[in-house]
């Protein structure tokens, strides 16, 4: 296993080609020319809009557009038809093949990351200032604060953020099978070694159940929690390949809290206690588990996404089952109270980008501002409007949804619209969403409240840290650092997949040892110092507030 890992560290990894940024005389990328003039806004609906869309994630795929009801409103009401571009099961190949044949989508939605910046940097997307000033939604929900930090160093903005907010939430954590539990005796459920013997009764009573279910841990799903249990403070450093040590960003491998985590989940695979796939396996895959109820304990970064409906599906076959979350699990000696199983930021998840081949941008600018607004979040969060619907337009503010009897009498229903319209939420509005559904659930009776929204409010929102320091600590590709950084990801995937299939302590500790000794090898120090200088700035700004 470590010659295989060895010759993994010596891939060179293949990048985006880049080209020149057309500037200005100033040096700035040019303004993409409006297509109304400044005083006019697109009106949606008034023609056939035809967008491509692609996700830049290996395991996202869209659903069908106007399958589901609020995309069906949109694609009705609006005249909008949107096509999604498959993955084909590898994110960076996909974007790679669209680029060499200069065919990109209207729309690329994705990380804040390396692939996006590429392609800013090559000048393959459109600035969207204008378009922010020009419209009305994304400027007063976001705020100014939000967008300055969403400036890239040509003073441009070029990306849409996605669940940007002033407020802590996230649905990172762990949910529970709620029948297993109970017939388990409900024991208690806090800390890793709890969380272990639990699995152990699972195994030895439930054959065909996973005892603990990653989703796909290849992109940290899971695997990322279980880091959590054992670092205080813990602000997803997984992503950086780093963590703070004083003043200073430093290495993961050699961190205490991460190794443990490490010879953790290794155990847990070597002993069945994970599902053995947990690498290679599909969203859809998780899914059918958990809908099954064939799974015990399931941690991600946003667990809800896929059990909201798997909890309707079970319950409807009886209502004493279904899942439950549960506080953080810690390692027994920390303060469960700085333990952070996922993270928010102001800026949010992702972002969308409008590309230069994209024929009409303002209007494709002009529907997502729309999806960003009041109108556009009530349609994707809960459904069609109308007397039938769960809401039936605003009230006198022109803000605030007016929800119907059915929002209590049919959650199921709810529900099942959410789970699919919440994978087409690309520009999420988290502060009108959360606040909206929060002070319209505290007037329900508990057992009337929302499933998700119940538990968003009783755990995860409380339990999500605060990563805004941490934003924006990533080096432009094409730097001396961003090469650097391309060379410690490739060490980092390999390494970590090894790890989680070590077949002994020793092993596991070899394997990051030596991703260690490989990443200094390839800069990794200098990777490190510039990380540590962006956080730092960071704070100064922070701190001025």
């Amino acid at each position: 296993m470590l010659v295989y890992f060895i010759v993994s560290m010596l891939v060179a990894c293949s990048g985006v080609d880049s080209k020149p940024v057309p500037t200005t005389e100033e040096g700035t990328t040019e303004d993409i020319q409006l297509n109304l003039p400044p005083d006019q806004l697109y009106e949606l609906g008034k023609e056939r809009l035809d967008i491509s869309f692609y996700g830049h994630y290996s395991y996202y795929s869209m659903p069908q557009w106007g399958a589901d009801p609020s995309s069906k409103w949109i694609k009705d009401n609006l005249n909008i038809h949107i096509k999604g571009i498959d993955v084909e099961g590898n994110g960076k190949q996909k974007l790679r093949k669209m680029i060499a044949s200069k065919q990109l989508p209207d729309i690329i939605w994705g990380d804040r990351g390396y692939d996006l910046e590429r392609l800013r940097e090559a000048g393959l997307l459109v600035p969207l200032d204008n378009y922010i000033e020009k419209y009305p939604n994304l400027k007063k929900w976001a705020g100014t604060k939000i967008l300055d930090l969403l400036r890239a160093p040509d003073g441009h903005i070029y990306y849409f953020p996605n669940y940007y907010t002033n407020k802590p939430y996230g649905n990172a954590g762990y949910v529970v099978n709620k029948r297993i539990y109970r017939e388990l005796g409900s024991p208690k459920l806090s800390t890793t070694n709890e969380l272990y013997d639990y699995l152990n009764k699972v195994k030895a009573n439930y054959p065909d159940v996973v005892p603990f279910e990653t989703g796909i841990a290849s992109e940290g799903q899971g695997i990322d929690q279980l880091f959590s249990a054992f670092k205080e403070n813990n602000y997803s450093f997984t992503r950086y390949y780093a963590v703070t040590s004083g003043d200073k960003m430093t290495s993961i491998y050699k961190d205490e809290g991460f190794r443990e985590s490490a010879l953790f989940v290794a155990k847990l695979v070597r002993e069945g206690l994970i599902t053995s796939d947990a690498w290679t396996q599909t969203d859809d895959q998780v899914s059918e588990k958990l809908m099954s109820g064939k799974v015990a304990v399931y941690a991600s970064a946003d667990p809800m996404r896929q059990v909201m409906l798997a909890n309707a599906e079970l319950v409807r076959k009886n209502p004493e089952d279904g899942y439950i979350f549960i506080d953080p699990i810690y390692k027994e000696g920390l303060d469960p109270n700085k333990i952070y199983p996922g993270t928010y930021n102001v800026l949010g998840w992702n972002v969308s980008t409008i590309t230069t081949s994209a024929k009409n941008p303002e209007a494709i600018f002009a529907m997502l501002d729309w999806m960003t607004g009041p109108e556009g979040s009530a349609v994707q969060m809960w459904g069609p409007p109308g007397p039938n619907g769960y809401w039936d337009g605003f009230k006198e503010d022109g803000i605030t949804p007016k929800f119907t009897s059915k929002y209590t009498s049919d959650p199921d229903g709810l529900s099942e619209i959410q789970a699919i319209s919440g994978e087409l939420i690309w520009v999420g509005n988290t502060v009108y969403l959360d606040q909206t559904k929060s002070d319209y659930e505290k007037t329900l009776p508990e057992d009337k409240r929302n499933w998700s929204t119940y538990w968003q409010q009783k755990v995860t929102w409380e339990s999500q840290g605060d990563a805004t320091p941490f934003i924006n600590l990533q080096p432009t590709p094409n730097s001396d650092e961003g090469r650097i950084f391309a060379r410690v990801k490739e060490i980092w995937l390999s390494a970590r997949s090894y790890a989680m299939y070590g077949q002994t302590d020793e092993e596991v500790l070899e394997i990051l040892d030596l991703a260690h000794k490989d990443s200094m090898e390839s800069g990794f120090q200098d990777y490190l110092d510039f990380i540590t200088s962006k956080w730092q700035e960071n704070l100064k700004v922070l701190n001025q507030e």
